[in-house]
């Protein structure tokens, strides 16, 4: 796919993985809108880069989701990649107590699987009528081999890939395509503090990376973009699941 001249919104834009794809993306020439929940992080967005287009928005929210697609049809109408990047990431113990409540309010599977695909349903009947358009979801690593401390995290993130491979094979010669950005350990905010809190000492890889990662694999047309070590886990998920589930849940336990 072409690299200049889109218009991209990306979800979760204002910090880790997403500013480093809207950085990515603007290099190239293209108009990118970034949005979230933290009118601060947007604000300091477009502080570093002035070029960004904002726009506040709760994922969780059905009308919030719903209040973007009808704003960006009138304020970017030639509105033609979608990336689903907002994503949160919860590490629990289900023998926890007060985990059922906690499940409920943080909401994993709301912002990480069920915003993508409704953001995705509600814009796809646009991005069919540009020439050239797509969707991008980032994904993870986790779901292909999960970790078991992340339990919610991992199967949405399998769910996604799974959304991926299904739209893509219903979308297969319209000028819609349909990529899955699956990054290792990415260094962001994420995880919110739970690596250093249980004495993980690899924090991952730059967000930088997996951008300039991303815009190789656009290029290439390649569907499936694995980032770094992602390559190496895959084939293992498929060549020895016991055995590199044992290898992940042994290693982040140190």
């Amino acid at each position: 796919m072409q690299l200049t001249n889109n218009t991209i919104l990306i979800t979760g834009g204002a910090t880790g993985i997403g500013l480093s794809l809207a950085a990515a993306f603007l290099r190239e020439g293209n108009t990118v809108i970034v949005c979230g929940r933290r009118e601060s992080a947007l604000r300091q967005a477009k502080e570093t880069y002035p070029e960004l287009h904002t726009r506040v928005a709760d994922l969780t929210s059905t009308d919030d989701r719903r209040s973007l697609a009808e704003w960006l049809a009138e304020a970017h109408p030639n509105l033609n990649i979608l990336v689903n990047n907002a994503g949160i990431q919860r590490q629990f113990m289900v023998k926890q107590t007060g985990v059922a409540d906690a499940f409920i309010q943080e909401n994993e599977i709301e912002i990480n699987l069920t915003a993508p695909i409704h953001l995705t349903l509600l814009l796809i009947s646009r991005l069919l009528k540009q020439p050239e358009a797509a969707v991008i979801n980032v994904s993870s690593g986790l779901g292909y081999v999960p970790l078991a401390i992340m339990p919610v995290y991992c199967a949405t993130k399998a769910a996604l890939q799974s959304f991926s491979i299904s739209l893509r094979q219903q979308l297969a010669g319209t000028p819609v395509q349909v990529f899955d950005v699956v990054p290792p350990i990415v260094d962001t905010e994420l995880d919110q503090g739970a690596r250093k809190a249980r004495g993980q000492t690899d924090m991952g890889i730059e967000p930088d990376e997996v951008a300039k990662a991303t815009l190789k694999g656009l290029k290439a047309n390649a569907y499936a973009i694995n980032v770094g070590r992602v390559k190496a886990l895959r084939i293992g998920s498929r060549l020895a699941p016991a055995l590199f589930l044992k290898i992940m849940n042994k290693r982040v336990q140190k």
